[in-house]
């Protein structure tokens, strides 16, 4: 397989996982204002708090990728970016597998009782990590991997790669985005504060920006370009999904801030969980990038 397929197949296996993971993260902002949830212990609340920052640090990682293609290596198919998306989809697993245990711990806790929760919740965490990582393990080859030649990428690959990228991040954006919706329309969202109401309406509008920008990529290739690869629109549409995880991470973080304040009744848990969030998704997307296009730009 060429580099430039490694890289597409990659990008591809990530969309897959960054779906999951931004669909469990929309299902576990949502059960926050499910009815039942108020009359789960304090302990598990704060267990599906720990749960939603998890999932939001899983999608952080599964993106990160595709921000190093296009901040750092400007759509040149390269083995560093190999490498960096297989180990970043590696740890981001780590942190989906914890947050899955911990859904079925409270869902489980709530229903059956504390042995049964705890079981079903460590049952399914070691059966994650046994799949996603014993098997990988086991069938890894040995020895030294073949480092493969790296020749300039032709304009038609980069566009592809660019466009996949954007097809990495918006399936689990418009889930999320759908899941906001629905919470709207629940009776325990009228419930709480005017102050939570609005965050969520604007984290919801932040989502759906994030979406669009995502979108106009594909839109402007057919309408503007006629479907022409052109390196003016790699360049317009590469700034275009650069852009779009901003509004993204804001909307994720905002949402966090009402549905952790809202399930522990504290506003600077909240605040916390929020702040830690944008800081981890503002470093993955843009700082290590950055960072490492500046170390490669004195080499």
């Amino acid at each position: 397989m060429g580099l430039s397929n490694k890289v597409k197949t990659a990008l591809d296996e990530t969309r897959l996982l960054n779906l999951g993971a931004q669909v469990l993260l929309g299902f576990k902002l949502r059960a926050t204002f499910q009815d039942g949830f108020s009359q789960l212990p304090q302990s598990s609340r704060l267990m599906d708090c720990l749960g939603q920052f998890l999932m939001a640090l899983s999608v952080g990682l599964l993106i990160a990728p595709s921000m190093q293609n296009l901040i750092v290596e400007r759509g040149q198919a390269t083995n560093r970016l190999v490498r960096a998306t297989s180990k970043y989809a590696e740890i981001a697993l780590f942190p989906f597998a914890i947050s899955l245990g911990l859904s079925f711990y409270i869902v489980l806790e709530h229903t059956y009782g504390m042995w049964v929760g705890t079981a079903a919740g460590l049952g399914f965490c070691l059966l994650a990590a046994i799949f996603w990582y014993g098997l990988g393990l086991v069938t890894k080859k040995g020895g030294r991997r073949m480092r493969r030649p790296q020749s300039p990428t032709p304009l038609p690959k980069k566009i592809d790669e660019m466009l996949t990228e954007a097809r990495v991040i918006i399936p689990g954006a418009q889930a999320l985005f759908g899941f906001q919706l629905v919470v709207i329309l629940t009776r325990s969202f009228s419930e709480i504060s005017p102050t939570l109401r609005f965050l969520h309406v604007a984290a919801l509008c932040l989502v759906a920006l994030a979406t669009i920008l995502l979108m106009t990529p594909a839109a402007l290739h057919r309408i503007g370009y006629d479907g022409e690869d052109t390196e003016d629109f790699l360049k317009r549409a590469s700034r275009l999904v650069v852009v779009a995880p901003i509004p993204l991470g804001l909307g994720i973080a905002t949402d966090l801030y009402v549905a952790t304040t809202q399930a522990s009744h504290s506003g600077v848990l909240g605040a916390a969980v929020a702040i830690s969030t944008l800081i981890s998704l503002s470093a993955l997307w843009y700082g290590i990038p950055l960072y490492i296009r500046n170390l490669q730009g004195h080499n």
